[in-house]
């Protein structure tokens, strides 16, 4: 049996790097939404026009989360792949 420990140090390299970027995606999806959650509670507390897109934070946040699923989906899809 020979075990070729460059291929299986590329894939765990790829796998964790791929993995870091999901959860850093999927954080600033996160942060997405709570600023935007922040913005509109300062709005409603009367602290007048409060900085921050509502709707741009919201569609940024959708992306985030869209690309996260995306890469699952894909993942799912490189494993079921006969």
């Amino acid at each position: 049996m020979h075990i070729k420990w460059n291929a299986l140090a590329q894939t765990a390299g790829i796998s964790f790097g791929v993995t870091v970027a999901v959860v850093a995606v999927f954080a600033l999806g996160m942060l997405a939404l709570s600023r935007r959650e922040a913005a509109l509670s300062a709005r409603e507390g009367g602290a007048g026009r409060a900085s921050g897109g509502g709707p741009a934070l919201l569609a940024g946040a959708y992306a985030c989360f869209a690309l996260c699923a995306a890469a699952v989906v894909y993942g799912l899809v490189l494993i079921a792949a006969p």
